[in-house]
């Protein structure tokens, strides 16, 4: 279900600055093909600035950055055995595993609205640390702060946060998926990838990754978090409806968010080689 849901961590907090607007769609359990899909129209077709919060994924989802390799990224065949939907975002960045205990927010914004930063991705992913400070900041485990470290939302060395990018004229994407929770056998589902952030420094998923469960007081902290620290940020919260935004899926635009599907190939096996149409 999705919809306004007005006050959550922000309300009586001080109104920020009245800044460029954000027009704000918060929702539960919406496929993760359909929220990719949203977000690129929003992208590329869309105007103004959006933030889409998405509480959960309804089935497990192995989602590749746009130049990601199935076949250097993922178990196929256990992918395959395990009937997890494999998806090919618009964005870069590395390979995630999504389920119902990660929780996504993805910023879409004209780039007029935060002038100050260059259209970049290490700008703005530098910016986006700042914005989520006051979020994350207060509840770091003692001797584990809260940074971005490389492309990662990390305390300490734990990635709780796998951040990727998407930059046209005039505007901007950015979106996380955030780890409130995740299960270890869908984890297994990666393989190790031939890149790797220098602070990984060999470790396997379960050394690598964080639950924010273990930290933040409540799931609600987080499914409300990403609104209200743009709020801080002296951005204004518009509530928006999920049939608004999607409008704009019936413009024509590019569109290279898309499905993989496995192709049996005789004795090599599984291979997530063919896309949907």
């Amino acid at each position: 279900g999705c919809g306004g849901r007005g006050g959550g961590l922000g309300a009586g907090m001080g109104a920020a600055a009245a800044q460029a607007a954000v027009r704000v769609v918060r929702c539960r359990g919406l496929p993760v093909l359909r929220m990719l899909r949203l977000e690129e129209a929003l992208l590329r077709k869309g105007s103004g600035c959006w933030a889409l919060v998405n509480d959960g994924a309804p089935e497990p989802t192995v989602v590749l950055g746009i130049s990601g390799k199935p076949r250097e990224m993922l178990e196929e065949a256990a992918v395959a055995a395990a009937g997890v939907r494999v998806l090919r975002r618009f964005s870069g960045g590395g390979t995630v595993v999504a389920d119902a205990d990660t929780v996504f927010v993805s910023l879409i914004m004209d780039q007029a609205a935060v002038a100050s930063v260059p259209a970049f991705p290490r700008p703005l992913m530098e910016w986006s640390e700042g914005m989520y400070r006051p979020l994350f900041g207060p509840h770091a485990p003692a001797g584990a702060p809260f940074s971005l470290t490389e492309t990662d939302y990390v305390y300490g060395r734990r990635k709780f946060g796998g951040n990727a990018q998407a930059i046209t004229r005039g505007r901007w994407c950015h979106h996380t998926s955030f780890l409130w929770d995740y299960r270890p056998e869908l984890m297994r589902l990666l393989k190790y990838p031939p890149k790797t952030p220098e602070y990984r420094r060999g470790r396997a998923h379960r050394d690598f990754v964080g639950r924010l469960r273990d930290v933040l007081p409540s799931r609600q902290t987080l499914v409300d978090g990403g609104p209200w620290a743009l709020e801080q940020a002296g951005f204004r919260l518009e509530e928006a409806r999920l049939e608004e935004a999607e409008a704009l899926l019936d413009l024509p635009h590019l569109r290279s968010t898309r499905e993989l599907e496995a192709v049996v190939r005789g004795d090599e096996g599984v291979a997530y080689e063919k896309m949907k149409p």
